[in-house]
């Protein structure tokens, strides 16, 4: 008799052990998929002269989606070359404007040579050296002072082209931002604008998430959470239809540090005052799991 019922209970726990792994078993937590969704917003005002986004359509990283109108600001920024072109030909050619000065120098200071070694032979005076010499001084002075006026003059010009500078880098920058570049590899889940629509900063033009990886968001009781860990590897089951359910592997990857009360979307009336912890884990998508999709956890 005593056999019997050792072989029995053996019985029962197999059945149960593989009602679990089968996803038919009692189950440690249930909750719902969901996804890190990104809204792309507009960061230009315009006409979107280009706009290639579907709902359901798989984008890259770094992918150009959409194009504002930027004629006008092309149109400016020729503009803007076209005065700093014009202010800095005003600017004097320092090096041709001392040319003639700078002969001058050199020639007296030939003459100034000539005259010393005249004045060794006693064939000059020396107050031709000395008015030699006045002479250099004079012509010298002309040209460190010609030369300061000439480079605070091209420096005077140099700098009216600052701000004008400083407005092609922002109309350059307005260009950028007036192309629509998707931030990561995902799905596009909802389209909120249309090509040939004008849009505005901050207006949203997409919603965007990557899917190949999906975060169940199940809660757990007090005593279940002594019970968890981060990084520990659960088992995760779907419906799959007609009684069946899908397994999957999970990690939980997120524990809340305080409680709540139970959601009311995943538990019944009664049960909405208990308090719960939730937590998250991260599933591998092979194309099955779809957002708000319900799924069960089994620790």
């Amino acid at each position: 008799m005593e056999n019997r019922l050792l072989n029995i209970a053996f019985i029962l726990a197999t059945a149960l052990l593989i009602g679990c792994s089968n996803g038919n078993g009692d189950f440690d937590a249930t909750g719902t998929f969901e996804s890190e969704e990104i809204i792309v917003s507009s960061e230009a005002m315009g006409k979107l002269v280009m706009f290639q986004v579907e709902e359901g359509m798989q984008l890259k990283q770094n992918q150009i989606v959409g194009i504002v109108d930027t004629t006008q600001l092309h149109l400016k920024k020729k503009q803007l070359l076209s005065s700093i072109t014009a202010v800095l030909s005003k600017q004097p050619n320092i090096s041709a404007q001392l040319a003639a000065l700078q002969k001058q120098i050199e020639t007296t200071e030939v003459e100034k040579k000539r005259i010393e070694n005249l004045v060794k032979l006693d064939a000059a005076t020396t107050k031709q050296l000395d008015d030699i010499n006045s002479q250099l001084e004079v012509l010298n002075k002309q040209y460190t002072a010609a030369k300061s006026s000439l480079t605070i003059t091209k420096q005077g010009l140099q700098s009216e082209t600052l701000p004008l500078v400083a407005q092609v880098e922002q109309i350059e920058d307005q260009i950028k931002k007036s192309y629509i570049i998707n931030p990561i590899d995902g799905t596009v889940l909802t389209r909120y604008a249309k090509l040939d629509e004008i849009t505005s900063n901050g207006k949203a033009l997409y919603k965007i998430a990557d899917l190949s990886e999906m975060t169940l968001r199940a809660y757990v009781d007090g005593d279940q959470l002594g019970q968890i860990s981060l990084g520990e590897k659960v088992k995760v089951y779907v419906d799959k239809g007609e009684g069946e359910q899908k397994e999957m592997n999970g990690e939980i990857y997120w524990v809340s540090s305080k409680a709540e009360f139970t959601p009311k979307t995943i538990q019944t009336k009664d049960e909405r005052a208990n308090l719960v912890y939730a937590i998250k884990v991260k599933v591998i998508n092979d194309g099955y799991l779809k957002i708000g999709m319900y799924g069960e956890v089994k620790f």
